[in-house]
C-alpha cells in the first residue's frame, strides 16, 4: 500500500467501526485478487506483438514487400524497443508511479496492434509494431518492480504466475495464428489484428487497480527508487549480458523458427503448432521455475540445464529439422526458460523495489542493446547463404558466454552492496 494510503487509513481507523474495517478488509482482499490477474493479464499480452507474427510472416513479407534483411530487422524492433523504452521506465515510474506507467503499455499495446494490422507498408508496419513494443517494454521492466513493491513475501510465486501467463500468451498466439487467420477469411491483417483484444481487456483490469491505488510517483514510494550508480556493479552488468544472449535466442526462435521448419518441408500450419509446443514448455516451467531458484541462494545448476538444452535443441534444428522437430521444439522451449530464470534472479538480486526497479531496466535496456546485432545478423546471414545452417550454429555459439555470463549473474549477491560511491565504500 503507497504510504499515502498508509495515513489516511491510520487517521481513520480509530472511527471506523469494527464491521465497517472487516469489509475494508475484505475489499482489499478482493483487490489483492484483482491486481494478480491484472498482472497475469499484463504478461499475458507481453509476446503475442511477437509470436502471432510468426507464423505469418512469409505473408506479411510479400504483401509489404520486405527481403529477408527487412524481416531481420523486424525481429529486431522488439530489442530495439525494449532497449530504448526499458531505460526510461524507472523515470517514467518515479513521476507518475509504476502501476500509471504498465496501464499505459497496456493502451500502447492495444492501439499499436490494431492500428499495424491497417498498415500499407514495411515503414508504418514497423513504427506501428514499435508503439506496441514500447508498451511491452515499460511493462516487462515494471512489471517486476510492481511486484517486489506489492508482494514483497510472495516475490517467487508472483514472478511465476507472471512468466507462466507470459509463456502462455506467447504459446497461445504461436498456436491459433494460422487457424485464427484462415477463420477469418485469410487476411493476416485480421489475424494480427484481432489480438488487440486482449490488450484491450487487460487494459480494463489495470484501470481500477490505477484508481484504487492512487499512485503519486515519488510520493508513493520515494525512498524505495532512490537511484544508485548501477554501473559498478558486476552482477548489474552479468545480468544484462546474459539477458541480452538469452534474448537473441528467444526473439530469433519467435521470429523465425517457423520458417526454419517450413524451409524444411513442414506445412504452414504444423510450424505454427511446433512454434507452440516450444512455448508451451514454457508455461509449468516458468510456474514452476522461479519458485525453485528463489528458495536457493544460487542459481547456477539452472544456468546450466538451460544452456545445455538450446545448444542441442540447436544442433538438431541444424542437422535434422523436421526428423526430430518435436524433440527440437522441446528442448529450445527449455532454453528459452533461461527469461523466467533472469527475471527471477533481477527481483532476487536487489533487496528493494527500487533496486529492482534500476536493475530491471539496467539488465532488460542493456540486454536488449546486447541482442540486437545479433538479430539483424542472423537474418543477414540467411539472406546470404539461403540456408539455416549457419545462423543456427551462431546460436549455439552464442549460449557458451550466456551459460559464463550467467554463472556469473547466479550468485548470491545485492546490487546494493556493489553499486556504491567510492566515498562510501571508504566510510565502510
Amino acid at each position: 500500500m503507497p504510504a499515502a494510503d498508509t495515513t489516511v487509513s491510520a487517521r481513520t481507523e480509530s472511527r471506523t467501526p469494527a464491521a465497517e474495517r472487516s469489509a475494508t478488509s475484505g475489499s482489499d482482499k478482493y483487490l489483492g485478487w484483482l491486481f494478480a490477474i491484472a498482472i497475469a493479464a499484463a504478461a499475458f499480452n507481453l509476446r503475442p506483438v511477437v509470436t502471432s507474427l510468426g507464423p505469418l510472416l512469409d505473408q506479411v513479407r510479400d504483401d509489404l514487400g520486405m527481403n529477408p534483411t527487412l524481416a531481420g530487422l523486424l525481429t529486431a524492433v522488439p530489442s530495439l524497443c525494449f532497449a530504448l523504452f526499458g531505460f526510461a521506465a524507472p523515470a517514467a515510474a518515479r513521476r507518475i508511479g509504476p502501476i500509471a506507467v504498465v496501464t499505459a503499455g497496456m493502451g500502447a499495446i492495444t492501439a499499436g496492434v490494431l492500428a499495424r494490422s491497417f498498415a500499407g507498408g514495411t515503414a508504418v508496419f514497423l513504427l506501428l509494431t514499435a508503439l506496441a513494443m514500447a508498451g511491452v517494454a515499460v511493462s516487462n521492466v515494471l512489471l517486476p518492480v510492481v511486484i517486489k513493491r506489492y508482494f514483497p513475501e510472495k516475490v517467487g510465486p508472483m514472478i511465476g504466475l507472471y512468466s507462466m501467463a507470459l509463456s502462455a500468451g506467447t504459446a497461445l498466439a504461436a498456436l491459433v495464428s494460422v487457424p485464427l487467420t484462415n477463420a477469418l477469411g485469410g487476411d493476416w491483417r485480421h489475424g494480427l489484428g484481432v489480438w488487440a483484444a486482449l490488450g484491450a481487456l487487460a487494459l480494463v483490469l489495470w484501470l481500477p487497480v490505477l484508481i484504487a491505488k492512487r499512485e503519486r510517483g515519488e510520493r508513493a514510494d520515494g525512498a524505495a527508487l532512490a537511484r544508485l550508480p548501477i554501473t559498478r556493479s558486476r552482477t548489474a552488468w552479468a545480468l544484462a549480458c546474459f539477458f541480452g544472449l538469452q534474448a537473441t535466442g528467444a526473439y530469433v526462435v519467435m521470429g523465425w523458427l517457423p520458417k526454419i521448419f517450413q524451409d524444411a518441408g513442414v506445412d504452414k500450419g504444423t510450424s505454427g503448432v511446433l512454434l507452440a509446443v516450444t512455448m508451451v514448455i514454457g508455461v509449468p516451467v516458468s510456474f514452476v521455475l522461479p519458485n525453485l531458484a528463489a528458495r536457493r541462494g544460487d542459481q547456477r545448476p539452472f544456468v546450466v540445464v538451460l544452456a545445455s538444452c538450446g545448444i542441442a535443441g540447436y544442433a538438431g534444428l541444424a542437422f535434422a529439422p523436421a526428423g526430430g522437430a518435436w524433440v527440437w521444439a522441446v528442448l529450445v522451449g527449455l532454453s528459452n526458460c533461461a527469461f523466467p530464470l533472469v527475471l527471477t534472479m533481477i527481483g532476487l538480486r536487489a533487496r528493494t523495489a527500487g533496486g529492482v526497479a534500476q536493475l530491471s531496466a539496467f539488465a532488460q535496456g542493456v540486454g536488449y542493446l546486447i541482442s540486437v546485432p545479433g538479430l539483424i545478423l542472423i537474418g543477414r546471414i540467411y539472406d546470404i547463404t539461403g540456408q539455416w545452417y549457419w545462423p543456427l550454429g551462431f546460436l549455439a555459439l552464442l549460449l557458451v558466454p550466456q551459460m559464463l555470463f550467467g554463472l556469473r549473474a547466479a550468485r548470491a549477491r545485492h546490487i546494493e552492496d556493489e553499486a556504491v560511491h567510492p566515498a562510501e565504500q571508504a566510510k565502510a
